[in-house]
């Protein structure tokens, strides 16, 4: 996770950078499908001022598995995105950001869905305080269309037993009006087909003509209502006069609970044909996503969370934003410099003149002079002790750069070097000042020496 400055000056937004592993509903089989996302909070406002999240959404680059489609579905299929925000601090609640997305055209099993470009949802303000802002876990479901869709019989998720007993028909004259023009057909007694599809109802799609017989249903291994239909007979009950008449619904079932299921065809009566054409698949209008294709999104990164100070209007908010991870990276560098500078003078030379004084040390009587010893000026000693005690473990998460409100937007943080510089720095400081003592004592001891020398 990482966390970007977002945001003009005057405003003040945490960008987190936060990644996700999904599994479950259209992450299908045992496929981990990894999403990277940017959540969007503000953390400075005003009351009255709603608190809006914001949170864009892609599939992880890298990272070939994506989130497919559960089954056969006419246009209209939908992605619905829900994130859960955890509120806590001067009051606690849940947001739920939601985006929604159709899915371009027909869909078949595992065709790769589109994810909504970014989901949002917001509070009302309506006191001072200071929230805690947490996001957690993602929710991706899959909202199938209300509609029928075709199947044809050679589609591989049409399977028939024994397959040596079935054989196909291809290229069959447009008139007689077969589904893709072509078709599965048997005459041996039991042979069945049976097709696994996902929806609320689903049709038997045939010809009705004199060389076809009984055929029996089931539903996921129970037998159907009705359970078989004979396909050389007309609604009505009477014998048809069609040689070949394809293309018709002969058989239907309606109200089933919405999820997958199995319906299997077989011939009952031996030397007649039971024939497959295609399937329709009918999915009523649902109220709510089905819980069987919903992918639970769990936070890859650390948990984190950012504070949120709400102002009453006209007073000042703070300048920087807080945010918090756990566990959160330690820096601790320590750096005590001491410097102990020892510096021995050289003593004033004195002169002590005996009789009346005198300009220049010029007398009418007898002078008598006494210099003190001059004890010659040794180098200063200099002293500097410097601990420099840097600990910088692992970071167990990303660094967090944070712009506050109205502060230059760089991108860049201070370089790692910047305590060896200082301690540089300074060293350099202490040993040019203490140079120049040195000097100062060395010509302040020649001054005296020019003197007891005239």
């Amino acid at each position: 996770m990482v966390v970007l400055p977002t945001g003009a000056s005057g405003a003040s937004n945490a960008e987190l950078v936060v990644d996700y592993s999904c599994t479950g509903g259209i992450a299908l089989g045992s496929s981990v499908v990894n999403l990277r996302t940017k959540v969007s909070i503000p953390t400075t406002l005003t009351v009255g001022e709603p608190l809006n999240i914001g949170w864009a959404l892609n599939y992880k680059n890298g990272d070939p598995a994506r989130f497919g489609s559960p089954g056969y579905f006419g246009p209209g299929g939908k992605v619905l995105v829900t994130g859960n925000v955890q509120l806590s601090g001067s009051w606690t609640g849940v947001l739920q950001p939601k985006g929604l997305i159709d899915q371009p055209g027909k869909l078949q099993p595992g065709k790769v869905l589109r994810l909504p470009d970014g989901i949002s949802d917001f509070a009302h303000t309506d006191r001072a305080g200071t929230l805690k802002v947490s996001p957690r876990k993602l929710f991706v479901d899959f909202m199938p269309p209300a509609g029928e869709v075709m199947v044809n019989n050679d589609d591989p998720q049409v399977s028939y037993h024994a397959a040596t007993d079935w054989y196909e028909l291809n290229d069959q004259a447009q008139s007689i009006g077969d589904y893709g023009r072509d078709l599965h057909r048997t005459d041996k007694v039991n042979s069945f087909a049976t097709f696994t599809f996902t929806g609320t109802g689903i049709e038997y799609i045939a010809r009705r003509s004199t060389e076809a017989g009984q055929v029996g249903f089931k539903i996921d291994g129970q037998d159907a209502t009705p359970s078989s239909i004979d396909a050389s007979k007309n609604p009505d009950g009477t014998d048809t006069n069609a040689a070949h008449r394809g293309g018709l619904t002969l058989w239907r079932f309606n109200g089933l609970r919405y999820g997958e299921h199995t319906i299997q065809v077989t011939n009952l009566e031996a030397g007649k044909f039971a024939q497959v054409d295609a399937f329709r698949v009918i999915t009523r209008e649902l109220a709510n996503p089905p819980a069987d294709y919903r992918a639970t999104c769990s936070l890859v990164s650390a948990p984190v969370s950012v504070n949120v100070t709400i102002s009453e209007p006209g007073e000042s908010p703070p300048p920087s934003p807080t945010i918090s991870q756990t566990p959160d990276p330690t820096v601790t560098p320590t750096f005590t410099p001491t410097v102990t500078p020892t510096i021995t003078p050289t003593p004033t030379p004195t002169v002590t003149p005996s009789g009346n004084g005198g300009q220049n040390g010029q007398q009418s009587g007898t002078t008598s002079t006494t210099t003190s010893t001059t004890t010659s000026t040794p180098k200063p000693t200099l002293t500097v002790t410097a601990t420099v005690t840097p600990t910088r473990p692992t970071p167990t998460t990303p660094q967090v750069l944070i712009t506050p409100s109205g502060g230059a937007q760089t991108g860049e943080a201070p370089g790692e070097g910047s305590g060896l510089g200082l301690l540089g720095a300074g060293t350099a400081m202490v040993t040019g000042s203490a140079l120049g003592g040195v000097a100062l004592m060395r010509r302040r001891a020649a001054h005296a020496r020019g003197q007891r020398d005239s």
